[in-house]
């Protein structure tokens, strides 16, 4: 199971004092946060990407190459990559060149975001996104797996035995999560390739996420990668804590009633009542987070939202102490306890390389089990016929 933290990016106010940090400081500040997190033993980080204010993550292979010079064990991953309006052909060079600098440390995550405005700015149509994720992600999985590709589609330019540069690390792409808060025709692609499922669970009650996942996991079985158990998933979720779950909730009621995204909107009380968000002790996110898999199964990633609405860089650094020190050494027990040896852990470029080996030298058993077994059958003939 592997935990970690994700950003948004966001330029947010602090409401308590009405200070805004500027992008430079937002962007180094980032950079302290990922390296918090492995300091605590987190096992992910993980950037959005934006082109607009408030937000500051234009180009997270930038900040995530920086972040990878920084840090040892850190798996580096995006919150999302744009698969709708970014060239699958950039994304393919980009993230195969961070996954050389970071030693394989990435994978992605790839959806369609949340800013409408972004469509036009590169040329494309909002109302083609699905078609747009589902073309551009089909030329990427080829561009990393093919040496040379010929393609032709409705969204870019034709390829004549085109090569992406560089090649991926060991010949192994980068795991591709395919992130989804509404969607059904995503789960449908992630399960078409094997790849990832990661719903955004911090908006919406669990019956909704439940019915996306478990779409996901029926379909991972329709397409023969495994077993509805095995097929690959991940979780979002929002936390903020003190020792005393009420001075937990005085310290964030100003940044959620404030918050861009949801502020002005329902009370701190129905939100925490309705979604995953949990503000309270770190025993009460143990208990909120504990019981996920009672409702989604056993899955292979959780990644905590932590530093948005605003909230200044000591704050965010003391909640990754009690995630980090509190919360996650006792959640990775309770997902361990019981968990069946048949679910596979949160993908690695090691466990990807590992299991493409195993599958080549199966193959190749197989081959030589097939000719064993036709030579056998040609001797038998040839005795039988007294040859």
């Amino acid at each position: 199971m592997q935990f970690g933290i994700f950003s948004v990016s966001d330029v947010t106010t602090d409401p308590t004092d009405n200070t805004t940090p500027t992008e430079y400081e937002r962007i180094k500040d980032i950079v302290t946060i990922a390296q918090k997190a492995e300091e605590v033993g987190l096992d992910v980080f993980a950037l959005g990407e934006h082109h607009n204010p408030p937000f500051f993550s234009s180009s997270p292979t930038t900040t995530l190459g920086y972040i990878a010079a920084k840090t040892d064990t850190l798996l580096l991953s995006t919150s999302t990559t744009l698969i709708t309006t970014n060239d699958p052909v950039k994304i393919a060079e980009d993230y195969a060149m961070l996954q050389h600098l970071a030693d394989g440390r990435v994978d992605l995550m790839m959806g369609r975001g949340n800013t409408g405005p972004v469509y036009p700015w590169f040329g494309k149509d909002i109302r083609e996104g699905i078609p747009l994720a589902i073309e551009n992600y089909a030329l990427l999985h080829r561009l990393w797996r093919e040496d040379y590709v010929n393609w032709e589609g409705k969204f870019r330019s034709p390829l004549q035995g085109f090569q992406s540069t560089p090649r991926p690390l060991d010949g192994v792409p980068p795991f591709v999560w395919h992130g989804s808060i509404r969607s059904p025709e995503i789960a449908e692609q992630a399960a078409y390739y094997g790849d990832g499922f990661f719903a955004n669970n911090i908006f919406w009650p669990k019956e909704h996420y439940m019915q996306l996942i478990g779409y996901y996991r029926s379909r991972f079985e329709h397409y023969g990668h495994g077993t509805a158990e095995q097929a690959i998933v991940g979780l979002g979720g929002q936390a903020f804590m003190a020792k005393n779950s009420q001075d937990a909730v005085n310290q964030f009621r100003p940044y959620f009633d404030n918050a861009p995204v949801y502020g002005h909107g329902p009370s701190l009380e129905d939100f925490t009542e309705q979604t995953p968000l949990t503000v309270g002790s770190p025993q009460q996110v143990i208990d909120r987070y504990a019981s996920m898999r009672d409702y989604f199964g056993d899955y292979q990633r959780q990644l905590f939202l932590m530093d948005h609405a605003g909230l200044p860089l000591k704050t965010v650094l003391e909640q990754l102490d009690f995630l980090g020190e509190d919360v996650v050494p006792v959640l990775r027990r309770e997902f361990a306890e019981n968990r069946p040896a048949t679910v596979p852990d949160g993908p690695t470029h090691a466990s990807l390389v590992a299991a493409r080996d195993a599958a080549e030298v199966a193959a190749a058993e197989s081959i030589v089990a097939s000719a064993d077994a036709a030579s056998a059958e040609t001797v038998a003939s040839l005795t039988s016929e007294g040859k």
